[in-house]
């Protein structure tokens, strides 16, 4: 699968732009401030139609202009080609989606249309930062991966907020356990799909992990519920110890006006080992600036690996100028393990043409200047 074309209109500073993009990809070439970053966030916004870097929708519509719309054409192996396109009105604030033409009612139909995971210097967060960017990047792999997920999550989201908003209002107790049983159904499925990514990925984290930062270092990934689990394996089972917990949990639910237990409470838990940790060691309270970058790198690779098991295509990998975040060595071995991983077309962005060492002999070099794309 690869993009052959991409039809830009006032999405941030890139104004109108069409442009066929060559099957084994291309390097972006600018200096900062030029669109770079912007280019890589339309190519990925047709993958889950928001912004990577956590943009309303608003801001990414050009200034002085009242909509952006992005369109790509998206070819598989067996010569299908797909045309998804996608636009924002500031007005009436409203998002519509189009696959070959045709308006769905639901965004989630439409996820995934471009099999894309992207590579970023935010990418840190998902190590250094709390546990809402791990779920975030949990939830967003498995939306796009696990089918059914996507539905599970909105309704358990849906229920949570409604639970939280009767126990806010100070609501008689039949009115807030009203919806506990919703908990349990939907948080059930959440909490299955997460543990089984985690427990399927952890030995594969580890070998990337090493990979790129060297022998002497190593890492692990455990997933830690927000249900007291003790070794439940069975949709009943786990259904049953959420069940407990809501019940165990009603008088602090009850002090605090929130619900305590629950998938929202989910980490993803980074723990360093070998020389240079001590560990073992939380990553997010104990790792370096190399070794949360070597982990979040880790976990992207992880993803991809994720897309080309369960979709069963390659990657379209994109790269936001990421591995100049590395010291020499782990970029050099991060381009290496890269190279060798079973990805599809490549976009990259570098400030300078010498930048490019990702394949960077059979890559195109087109060029930025001001939102303006040269090939």
């Amino acid at each position: 699968m690869h993009l052959t074309e991409l039809r830009i209109r006032d999405f941030r500073n890139l104004g109108s732009q069409d442009l066929e993009i060559p099957p084994e990809g291309l390097a972006l070439i600018g200096d900062n401030a030029q669109g770079k970053s912007n280019f890589l966030e339309a190519v990925y916004y047709l993958e889950t139609f928001r912004s990577f870097r956590g943009a309303s929708d608003e801001r990414l519509v050009a200034l002085r202009e009242e909509m952006f719309r992005v369109v790509g054409r998206v070819a598989t192996t067996d010569q299908d080609v797909r045309t998804v396109a996608v636009a924002y009105e500031r007005r009436g604030k409203r998002k519509k989606v189009t696959v070959n033409g045709s308006e769905l009612g639901r965004l989630g139909d439409a996820l995934g249309s471009l099999a894309a995971v992207l590579f970023s210097p935010g990418d840190v967060a998902l190590v250094s930062g709390g546990p809402a960017e791990r779920r975030r990047f949990l939830d967003v792999v498995l939306s796009l991966n696990v089918p059914g997920y996507l539905k599970a999550l909105q309704h358990f989201r849906h229920v949570l907020s409604q639970r939280n908003t009767a126990l806010k209002d100070e609501s008689p107790p039949d009115l807030v356990r009203v919806w506990d049983e919703g908990l349990v159904r939907w948080g059930t499925f959440v909490l299955l799909e997460r543990r089984a990514w985690a427990e399927e990925c952890c030995g594969a984290f580890r070998a990337l992990y090493e990979a790129v930062a060297g022998d002497t270092q190593s890492a692990s990934l455990r997933y830690a519920p927000g249900v007291p689990l003790e070794g439940r394996v069975s949709e009943q089972d786990v259904a049953a110890a959420y069940r407990q917990a809501i019940e165990s949990s009603w008088e602090r639910d009850v002090r605090s006006r929130s619900t305590i237990v629950g998938p929202h409470r989910d980490d993803l838990e980074v723990t360093l080992e070998g020389s240079g940790s001590g560990g073992p060691l939380d990553a997010r309270g104990f790792g370096s600036g190399g070794q949360w970058r070597t982990a979040a790198l880790a976990l992207r690779l992880v993803e991809a690996r994720t897309i080309r098991d369960r979709r069963g295509r390659s990657p379209l990998v994109l790269v936001d100028d990421v591995f100049a975040e590395l010291d020499e060595g782990r970029s050099e071995r991060a381009l290496e393990l890269l190279e060798r991983e079973e990805t599809g077309q490549v976009i990259l962005t570098a400030p300078k043409a010498s930048d490019v060492r990702f394949r960077g002999d059979v890559l195109p070099r087109w060029h930025i200047a001001a939102g303006r794309i040269t090939a």
